[in-house]
């Protein structure tokens, strides 16, 4: 198994979150599982940013013609809806 060679980062917080990171037992495992974790979860189309470049709204404008966003009725999330297929239910 290779080894990866580890960098150090560093970042600036403000007072309040500074407070609560000292309070934490092992705060670089902390951040290292946030960073992970949201970088995990980082939306594909904007790709953590928050907004579209007016080209990622072109496309977007093709796809959502037969697409709508849709509250699931089971866990209250906001998700895509493909009219030409039908509702994708990951509670079925």
């Amino acid at each position: 198994m290779k080894k990866h060679k580890q960098e150090i980062i560093t970042f600036k917080v403000d007072e309040p979150l500074l407070r609560k990171l000292q309070d934490l037992p092992n705060r670089s495992e902390f951040i290292r599982r946030a960073v992970l974790e949201a970088l995990e979860n980082v939306c594909p189309l904007c790709q953590g940013t928050g907004s579209l470049s007016p080209k990622q709204k072109e496309h977007w404008s093709r796809f959502s013609s037969d697409h709508y966003l849709e509250k699931c009725e089971l866990c209250h999330e906001v998700h895509l809806v493909c009219e030409n297929k039908g509702p994708d239910n990951p509670h079925e």
